[in-house]
């Protein structure tokens, strides 16, 4: 399940490194790259808004194998074309899978585990399986665009390949969890938004956390290519999916390391790494340095990291049970909020001004953001 989880991942992710040719090749803005990007939040979001529950009436695995069966169609629709409504469509199958595979995957993996009587490693293996996979695609896409011919075919038929071991053996082997199924209809409709008043406080300062977080994963994933080639001369696809992995590396390590901190803390110290990891970025730009890019991204990913998994872990702890879940789906909107308008209008900023101004203009949002949050989370008492 963990590898499932993981592949279907690495496949949302590839276009990352592959932007820059997709750019020359149809005559691009950095912008419109930018809104290709924002498709897929949108495909995640409306996927778990409309079918977040399904899987709780219908059955992990007929969920799962059909977000596998959306990552295919997603190769396919790359593969078969090169335009931008191509790239628009793809990207929103590619947000389909996403958000089928997120929840489903995440309870399948603690139901399998539950059984063993172990001590609970499931949410370790869910993130590792999530943001790794987030990780490799950008990796897995750059090593093949540079080393392998047909850039924009190869890397989309390398991750359909690495779906089949998930067929053969899922199909046979993974058993049912849900026991108790009462078809599909039941488990179709809108989750509801909203947050009680008593805890609005402390969600806000969760939910703006989580936005920064995103805009920050969000802008480097959109425009790593675009940082590279204008800003330091660096033309590799290696090396704009090696930047993104190291992020996401970095992300997926602290928030396993993140459960050793009080969400207090982790909360503060991944702020402030954010901040630091984003003005690192502003003065890679403005020197042309790849070591120091690569240092903004470790650093602001293990902000992103903590940041994210302190305010999940506090949104969870505060919401009364009886609306947990509409309460988490608000905070999950509040973050892909960060991966459609911070990033679409950093993209404008590339466009209209340099690349200089918009990785400014980013960073100071991040750190009011950043500011913002900070301020609420100690002026509030800290959540039992």
């Amino acid at each position: 399940m963990g590898y499932l989880f993981m592949v279907v991942m690495v496949a949302t992710t590839l276009p990352t490194p592959l932007y820059a040719i997709y750019s020359g090749r149809l005559g691009l803005a950095p912008w419109m790259v930018t809104v290709v990007y924002a498709v897929y939040a949108v495909g995640v979001l409306g996927t778990l808004q409309v079918l977040g529950r399904v899987s709780d009436h219908v059955g992990r695995r007929p969920v799962l194998l059909a977000a596998v069966a959306f990552s295919a169609a997603s190769a396919v629709v790359f593969v078969a074309t090169e335009g931008l409504g191509g790239l628009f469509a793809g990207r929103l199958v590619s947000g389909v899978s996403a958000g089928l595979v997120t929840g489903a995957a995440t309870a399948y993996i603690a139901e399998l585990e539950a059984p063993l009587g172990a001590r609970s490693k499931a949410g370790v293996m869910a993130t590792v399986a999530n943001m790794g996979g987030l990780g490799l695609g950008p990796l897995l896409a750059g090593v093949l665009a540079d080393h392998v011919g047909h850039p924009l075919d190869v890397p989309y038929i390398a991750g359909a390949l690495l779906l089949v071991p998930v067929v053969l053996v899922f199909v046979w082997r993974v058993p049912e969890t849900v026991r108790d199924r009462d078809g599909f209809r039941a488990g179709i409709g809108l989750q509801r938004i909203g947050v009680p008043a008593e805890i609005r406080t402390r969600f806000l300062a969760a939910a703006i956390a989580g936005l920064a977080s995103f805009a920050l994963l969000g802008f480097t994933t959109a425009l790593a290519g675009q940082v590279l080639s204008e800003g330091l001369g660096n033309h590799s696809h290696q090396t704009a999916g090696v930047v993104a992995f190291l992020l996401f590396a970095a992300a997926a390590a602290a928030q396993v390391a993140a459960g050793r901190f009080p969400p207090r803390t982790a909360s503060l110290i991944g702020l402030a790494l954010m901040t630091g990891g984003t003005a690192v970025i502003v003065a890679a730009v403005a020197a042309a340095s790849l070591p120091l890019l690569i240092t903004g991204a470790l650093v602001g990913g293990v902000g992103v990291g903590l940041a994210f998994r302190a305010g999940l872990s506090t949104v969870t702890a505060i919401a009364p049970e009886a609306r947990r879940g509409e309460v988490i789906s608000t905070f999950f909107i509040a973050a892909y909020i960060g991966l459609t308008i911070p990033v679409v209008a950093a993209g404008i900023l590339v466009t209209t001004t340099t690349l200089l101004d918009a990785t400014i203009a980013l960073a100071l949002f991040i750190a009011a953001l950043s500011a913002a949050s900070a301020t609420i989370i100690t002026r509030t008492r800290p959540t039992p």
